[in-house]
């Protein structure tokens, strides 16, 4: 539950004459008289105005023809219809009896004649499926909202009221009067913004020439179906709203791609919108400007009519729906925003400059018996998964695992968060199909960031939507960010020990205002200026301005840093039309933690290579990530505990996470969040040392360094105690030297095997050449075999050799490591010298010392 409250606001009074009839609301929209001040082209209004003729009379003849069905006689076709349409059958027939014969007669494989029919039956019912809901769609877009709402009752959530019917039909009466001048400026919107970056992305596929011929947005405006406003956890300077927005427009778009011609039909869009107003003044407007944007990616679809619809089928138009879903996300949905400035008294900064809540760190750990897609000789073979991972507009994509239903990614990603209430994070499994082939989806799931919010971290297993089996084991991790330089070493130290590279410690904010004075690119010619900025792999980029050597650009970036110490913020200025560079800036973002509060507000800096004059106006900010604490329940009756106790408590609930083990537990689990319930006293305690000050720790140089001082205290498994004694052990067959680590931030178990002591020499021509074999039991399966390198004619061999395993906590207390050390040269008939297993949910496992000598004990048999 949310900590926003919704305020109740009631309905104004209406009169008769504000009445909505139900059964023709496009007469509404005839009586709205054409505004004289709306600047638009003769021809598109003449367009809207056929539109809405043809869309009345239609709906006219259709309700005659429902009053008169009893009495309507069909009329005649005719001559010429009538011989057309034979023709027609005739021609269809020999086309289609030409095919066989042809095949036949050319000694082609069956599959040219099969595959032209599956593809067309393909593309017929995706037609009609598609046609339904888009034909749904409309009718609820021109029906009244009462009824609308009233046909969804079930589906409402539980802080819409009957008086809401009522205030968002008010609110539609309003679109539907400015619908016209929003037509103007979306079809703007679309032209100028959307349009290059669609071209650029075909552009990529080999689809060259794309280009707008006609917009027409149509006269159907967009429907608010719900509202909520925010009145607590919020600014004084500030309102939030969210709307439910649903638009199924009679749009009439054309383009263009290359030289063939194409259009889009009954366009049609539905998602949550926020609309923020801010700041507030005390001069008219009284609101300094608007930010609006999509929580999360919204609902798009469309069809395609002309030559171009040869791409409406499966597969094919989903490139052109990705991309266009792809340019809205990256101009209004999260973390991007679409500000809009309503007085001159508000600086740009305030609505354009980004503003992140904090960064959400995702691990994609791994998946349990997903669904088998591919197709083998011997029937349904295994999948090729992946995972697609969503926040907002922002999409990361994992490794594929081949030939795998129950893979293991480890894969880890932040994303920036915004707006934490609302947003979620979405993951869909897919399974990779090579060639031109569509992937299939192995299911979905999704988690609400709020939840990573006030838990501090969340490790779950999800179960997974639209699939009939498989569950996604994911562990988010919420950062809030601070303008504490002091709090830099702690992230610092974090990073280092997770042993991720791409994971980072702070988060840049640029926001580039204007440059000044730039140079030419061509003669007697101002430039095309934009500009790039980068920090390491991370690049963004400005609009373009055309001709102009002073641009106001104000957009803003932010970047992950891995580390502000050693980084540099790169900017190169380009000319569009020449292609080359007018201007560059580097900055040495270390500067900024000498900064008070970290920032620097509008300050202009020397462009180099571009004359003495030039100057680049900017500000930035930096900002720690800090690891959040989990908000107490203001409902929960339990103490705060602190110290070694609250950590081992923490402990004890990872511990908890019971992992499933077959496809029925798997069904059965909970698809949220994993229990909280501690471990029983039958259940083996993981000892954990007290946290250490995380400013002393330094980068491990080696695996050595592992130790129970974590970060979040949330080490559970270390073992590593000083060296005793040389002797060869209990049963004299020599001693091993090990590191037990576990992680579980990593979800990871570090297994470094650091030397072996005197092994017995049976034989003195005959020295052993040891090498090490490491499985994880029960199953001693080969996914879990580990092996060192083998040293050559040495009894006393030093490895120093790390490896890993990625499990879950409650895989941990299920499992032992068998160590086995073998010779290739052999000796009596045995290669193994000794072997040993560790529980690794044993107390000794786990104690406060730095490394721990093992007795190697004489060969038992496998379970």
């Amino acid at each position: 539950m949310s900590d926003f409250q919704y305020e109740e606001v009631p309905p104004e009074e209406h009169s008769d004459s504000d009445t909505v009839v139900n059964s023709a609301p496009l007469a509404e929209l005839q009586e709205i008289p054409a505004d004289p001040n709306f600047d638009d082209d003769e021809e598109e209004q003449d367009e809207l105005r056929k539109m809405e003729a043809t869309t009345t009379s239609a709906a006219a003849g259709a309700v005659a023809a429902e009053t008169n069905s009893d009495t309507t006689v069909a009329k005649p076709s005719s001559a010429e219809d009538s011989i057309f349409s034979t023709m027609y059958a005739v021609a269809k027939k020999v086309a289609i009896v030409g095919s066989i014969y042809l095949v036949g007669y050319m000694g082609w494989s069956v599959a040219w004649l099969i595959a032209p029919v599956v593809l067309s039956v393909a593309r017929d019912r995706f037609r009609k499926s598609t046609e339904h809901k888009r034909s749904i769609a409309k009718a609820s877009a021109l029906a009244s909202e009462k009824e609308v709402i009233m046909a969804r009752i079930d589906e409402l959530p539980a802080w819409v009221y009957f008086p809401d019917v009522e205030r968002c039909e008010w609110v539609n009466k309003i679109l539907k009067h400015l619908w016209p001048n929003a037509n103007h400026y979306a079809r703007t919107l679309v032209k100028e913004t959307i349009e290059p970056a669609v071209a650029e992305s075909l552009a990529n596929y080999k689809m060259n020439g794309f280009r707008f011929d006609r917009i027409i947005l149509g006269t159907i405006p967009p429907r608010i179906g719900g509202v909520k406003v925010y009145t607590q956890n919020i600014g004084r300077n500030e309102i939030i709203m969210d709307l439910d927005l649903f638009y199924a427009s009679d749009c009439d778009i054309n383009f263009y791609l290359g030289s063939m011609k194409g259009g889009i039909k009954d366009f049609q869009i539905h998602g949550w919108v926020r609309v923020v107003m801010k700041p507030l003044i005390r001069s008219m407007p009284l609101v300094g400007g608007l930010q609006i944007f999509f929580l999360n990616n919204p609902n798009i679809d469309f069809n395609l009519v002309g030559v171009i619809d040869l791409l409406d089928m499966p597969g094919l138009s989903d490139l052109l729906r990705r991309i266009i879903v792809e340019q809205i996300g990256n101009i209004m949905v999260l973390p991007n925003k679409l500000p809009i400035t309503l007085s001159d008294e508000v600086p740009a900064t305030s609505l354009k400059m980004p503003e992140p809540e904090g960064v959400l760190r995702i691990h994609v750990v791994e998946a349990k018996d997903l669904m088998k897609k591919d197709i083998s000789m011997l029937g349904k073979g295994k999948s090729d998964p992946y995972a697609i991972i969503n926040v907002g507009s922002q999409e990361y994509k994992t490794q594929i695992i081949d030939n795998n239903v129950n893979p293991k990614w480890d894969f880890w990603c932040e994303a920036f968060v915004n707006s934490p209430v609302g947003q979620e994070v979405f993951f869909h499994l897919w399974d990779s199909d090579p060639g031109p082939q569509v992937d299939d989806s192995l299911g979905r799931a999704s988690v609400e960031i709020i939840n990573a919010v006030k838990r501090g971290v969340v490790d779950t297993w999800l179960t997974l939507e639209n699939a009939k089996h498989g569950m996604l084991h994911v562990r988010l991790q919420w950062y809030k960010l601070t303008s504490n330089p002091l709090d830099l070493q702690a992230a610092l130290a974090e990073t280092q020990l997770l042993r991720v590279a791409s994971m980072s410690s702070a988060v840049l904010i640029v926001f580039i205002d204007s440059a000044k004075n730039l140079k030419q690119a061509r003669i007697n010619s101002n430039p095309d200026p934009y500009l790039v900025c980068s920090v390491g792999k991370q690049k963004q980029q400005t609009g373009m301005i055309m001709r102009d050597n002073s641009p106001v650009w104000e957009q803003g970036f932010t970047f992950l840093v891995g580390n502000p110490e050693n980084d540099t913020l790169q900017i190169k200025i380009f000319d569009q039309k020449t292609g080359s560079e007018i201007g560059q800036f580097g900055y040495v973002i270390a500067t900024l933690l000498r900064k008070e509060n970290m920032d620097i507000v509008s300050q202009p800096f020397q462009i180099q290579k571009s004359g003495p004059e030039s100057k680049l106006i900017m500000s930035l900010s930096l900002r720690i990530l800090k690891k959040a604490e989990a908000i107490e329940d203001g409902e929960s009756s339990e103490a705060p505990v602190a110290g070694e106790n609250k950590l081992a408590r923490s402990i004890s609930k990872t511990a908890s996470i019971q992992e499933p083990s077959s496809p029925k537990e798997l069904q059965s689990q909970s698809s949220r969040i994993s229990a909280d319930t501690p471990l029983s006293e039958e259940e083996p305690n993981l000892k954990v040392s007290s946290p250490t000050n995380l400013q002393s720790i330094t980068p491990p140089r080696s695996p050595n360094p592992f130790s129970a001082n974590l970060i979040g205290g949330e080490s559970v498994l270390t073992h590593r105690v000083p060296d005793l004694s040389a002797s060869p052990g209990e049963h004299g067959l020599g001693r091993i030297l090990l590191t037990i680590h576990y992680l579980a931030q990593r979800q990871k178990l570090f297994v470094t095997i650091h030397k072996i002591m005197n092994i017995p020499i049976r034989d003195p021509s005959n020295i052993p050449d040891p090498y090490v074999k490491l499985y994880l039991l029960p199953g001693r399966s080969k996914e879990s075999k580990r092996k060192t390198v083998v040293i050559k004619d040495n009894c006393n061999p030093v490895y120093d050799a790390t490896f890993e395993y990625l499990m879950s906590t409650a895989e941990l207390l299920q499992s032992e490591l068998e160590v086995t050390v073998c010779t290739q040269k052999g000796f009596f008939g045995s290669p193994i010298i000794g072997m040993l297993k560790i529980p690794l949910t044993d107390p000794e496992v786990s104690g406060n010392g730095l490394n721990t000598w093992y007795d190697l004990q004489p060969e038992f048999k496998h379970d």
